[in-house]
């Protein structure tokens, strides 16, 4: 129910791995690798006007829809698509990633987008039908007067960037 690699405005770009100097041999075989990820998209100005002109309202109207479309079983994908979205909405920018660090068997280590064991689906289905709808608003309904307040903002999107986790167990 979730799209994790997502493209778009704020989108982020694939890492680029930069090596740190080496260590000496004796203290680590490979030379420690930093990775940097880098954003594309607008500028913190344009997200800014985007926000006070558009983002605010359309993201209301955004939730509203989701709402109404997870209330039929065939909607429910397209809810849940603009569910993940809605940061992007509110201010052009777009879900955070969660990369680890894969060794492989020469030695190599490579930089892959997380992918993380999810809950039995029986399960999530309950706890939607249950808790996860009307929780989710609730949820949503915070996070959105957080993200209008301008100063708690960050939390309000921390918050949508959890709906997932709130409606359907989702592990991120």
């Amino acid at each position: 129910m979730s799209d994790t690699n997502q493209a778009g405005p704020g989108a982020v770009s694939e890492p680029v791995v930069v090596p740190l100097p080496t260590a000496p041999a004796s203290l680590n075989a490979q030379a420690p690798q930093m990775v940097i990820a880098q954003r594309q998209g607008p500028s913190f100005l344009a997200r800014a006007v985007w926000f006070v002109l558009i983002g605010w309202w359309l993201a209301a109207i955004v939730i509203v829809i989701a709402y109404v479309l997870a209330l039929s079983i065939l909607g429910l994908p397209f809810a849940f698509y603009l569910f993940n979205r809605i940061p992007a909405f509110l201010t052009l920018r777009g879900r955070s990633r969660t990369y680890q660090v894969e060794t492989a068997a020469d030695g190599s280590r490579h930089l892959i987008a997380a992918n993380v064991k999810q809950r039995p689906m029986l399960i999530r289905a309950v706890w939607f039908i249950l808790v996860g709808f009307w929780f989710g608003a609730i949820w949503m309904g915070v996070a959105y007067v957080l993200c209008v307040l301008i100063v708690t903002m960050p939390f309000g999107l921390a918050m949508f960037n959890r709906v997932g986790a709130v409606m359907t167990l989702l592990r991120y």
